[in-house]
């Protein structure tokens, strides 16, 4: 065990590194140079006499004694957070749009986990279309939303991938000879516009059967027999079945997810980069 106390700093590089995957981003995140992150971890790493990144040409990921260390040194900078939010008198406030088709049934655990990072951090969540919320954001309403990557954009940074397939109740069947009952949600929707150029480019008739205002509405048609809908698997309840292969429908595309943020540090910065790693892992789940 050192016998010095941790630098903070250096702390915060090493989580700002396993959090975003990258010293660059890293560095952007705390408004320094990647060479003065490098020092940081090097310091870092040599006060805790162990190596805690594996750096590859392509790829940073943790070592072993990383991935023990980063969820108590993530406790230490909340920690530390906390400590200073008994002086400031005034709660911050962070205000963030999540797209409908990302915020799923893990919403819920994804902001347990900004609060017990900052329980002093008012957040304000705000549900839309990825549309509706880039507008929002570049009118300065929202200070970050975390969207399907939209046409024409490329100023966020890549959360993650994730797979889509085609969903239907357990027990429903098409019928022989009619269009393909399709449930999505309404326009705008870049999942509507991608199933709907997927099933044309592959002969595919359709129909829409149901138009839902959000992806719960499309979820309940879907559950309730109406017919297929694009989605994601981790927003469907149990039972749902993906009859893609089964009907030989086109196969989806993974989309990415988006973070777009003007915030690039202090305590509104840290729950974001907790809510964006939670919602990773939900997607990997």
């Amino acid at each position: 065990m050192t016998e010095h106390p941790l630098d903070l700093d250096e702390v915060q590089a090493f989580v700002r590194i396993a959090e975003l995957g990258s010293f660059t981003r890293a560095a952007e995140a705390m408004q320094t140079t990647q060479a003065a992150i490098s020092l940081k971890l090097r310091r870092l790493e040599n006060r805790l006499g162990c190596r805690l990144i594996e750096r590859t040409p392509r790829h940073v990921q943790l070592s072993e004694r990383g991935r023990v260390f980063l969820d108590p040194a993530r406790q230490l900078l909340a920690a530390h957070d906390r400590a200073l939010a008994v002086f400031a008198g005034v709660r911050q406030r962070l205000i963030i749009g999540i797209s409908d088709h990302v915020a799923g049934p893990e919403l819920p655990a994804l902001i347990a986990r900004m609060n017990d990072h900052d329980p002093h951090l008012v957040v304000e969540i705000r549900i839309g279309s990825s549309a509706d919320l880039l507008q929002s954001y570049d009118r300065r309403e929202l200070e970050a939303v975390i969207v399907r990557l939209h046409a024409g954009r490329s100023d966020g940074d890549l959360v993650a991938e994730e797979k889509f397939g085609w969903f239907a109740g357990p027990d429903w069947e098409p019928r022989a000879g009619e269009p393909l009952p399709v449930a999505t949600m309404a326009e705008p929707c870049g999942v509507r516009a991608m199933a709907a150029q997927h099933l044309d480019a592959a002969g595919v008739s359709w129909a829409e059967i149901f138009v839902g205002g959000g992806v719960a509405a499309v979820v309940a048609a879907v559950t309730a027999g109406l017919g297929v809908a694009a989605l994601a698997p981790r927003m469907l309840p149990s039972g749902a079945v993906d009859v893609g292969a089964r009907l030989g429908l086109p196969e989806l595309p993974r989309l990415p997810v988006v973070l777009h943020t003007r915030v690039r540090d202090g305590r509104a910065r840290a729950a974001l980069d907790a809510l964006v790693t939670a919602f990773r892992s939900a997607v990997r789940a």
